[in-house]
């Protein structure tokens, strides 16, 4: 099969990603064999590659948005049949003993592993997945737009939840990439004030079209004070500018696997019981209830894509914030 592999981490502008042919694996008890149709790209992939996380393995196919059919099963598989469509997202296997997984918290759980960390991921044509972690994709969505459903969407939806915004309240996004602009459409669904802070001019369009109350940049004061906001952006500066903009009670939910440091900042800033919290992955709960959710509203992705081929320079695009909404590499 052909695939995009990691061997050695390194800049993106060094394409460290290499096209390679690989045997077809082999599915083992409760796995699939997945057929990739196609596998969206996200901020996370980067960090994979750049060598900004610990990889646990060497070498790695990324890719965590995956979309495609089931070719086979393993032994003791129950939940799918050959040719169902399914998704494949981050969270790619848990202990289910563990005191966090007994309580809906998997998501926490020490022993987890991760597609396209732990477990080749969706950058090639087959992959093999524990069939429980493999999700029924809601009908009406292409593979395409359905491929950033199964990591911008979740996330931006778990994050959604943390930064504890209600029903008609005004919520603060700051980046807005292919989770933000799933994010905001939840949020309107909600009846929220969705305010946006980003840089790009190309993200702000995007943001007015998806009905955005306000757009600017983080440094800018947007009129109102937040009642909660998530941070897309891994830029720890931008903990000061969200706080500074939340009023006394609200949430700023820090939706990012890898971030730079946070400034020192002023007391004054959390005072008035402000929360600051961390986004850690996701439950198959979430997962369950934002799909559900996504064909209901139904929600509108914002999809470029690509051939498998080119996962270098799409990554390099992302960094440089030249994606509009979602990146999808076309695989099979």
């Amino acid at each position: 099969m052909n695939a995009m592999q990691l061997s050695r981490p390194g800049p993106i502008d060094n394409a460290p990603l290499q096209a390679v042919e690989l045997p077809v694996p082999d599915p083992g008890r409760g796995q699939l064999l997945l057929q990739v149709s196609v596998c969206g790209v996200c901020h996370t992939d980067l960090h994979t590659v750049e060598g900004d996380l610990a990889l646990p393995r060497l070498p790695i196919i990324p890719g965590h948005q995956v979309v495609g059919v089931v070719a086979a099963l393993g032994p003791d598989c129950r939940l799918h049949q050959v040719g169902d469509r399914v998704g494949v997202a981050w969270l790619n296997w848990t202990c289910g003993n563990c005191a966090y997984c007994q309580a809906g918290l998997e998501n926490l759980c020490p022993q987890a592993r991760f597609t396209g960390l732990h477990a080749g991921g969706g950058y090639a044509e087959f992959m093999a997945v524990d069939e429980r972690f493999a999700y029924p994709l809601p009908a009406g969505f292409s593979d395409a737009a359905a491929a950033p459903l199964l990591c911008a969407g979740i996330i931006g939806y778990r994050s959604l939840r943390l930064s504890d915004i209600r029903p008609g309240q005004r919520l603060g996004l700051y980046g807005f990439g292919a989770s933000a602009h799933l994010a905001i459409q939840v949020a309107r669904h909600w009846g929220c004030s969705v305010y946006v802070f980003t840089r790009s001019a190309n993200h702000r369009q995007l943001a007015q079209e998806l009905g955005a109350a306000w757009v600017g940049g983080a440094e800018e004061e947007p009129g109102a004070a937040l009642d909660g906001a998530v941070i897309f952006a891994p830029a720890g500066g931008l903990v000061l500018r969200a706080l500074g903009h939340t009023r006394p009670g609200g949430t700023v939910a820090i939706n990012a696997i890898h971030m730079s440091p946070i400034p020192q900042f002023d007391y004054n800033l959390i005072y008035g019981e402000r929360t600051l919290r961390s986004v850690a992955n996701f439950t198959r709960q979430d997962a369950a209830e934002f799909l559900q959710l996504a064909g209901d509203i139904p929600i509108r992705t914002e999809v470029a894509s690509f051939p498998l081929a080119a996962a270098n320079d799409v990554l390099q695009r992302l960094k440089h914030s030249q994606i509009r909404g979602a990146a999808v590499l076309t695989v099979g």
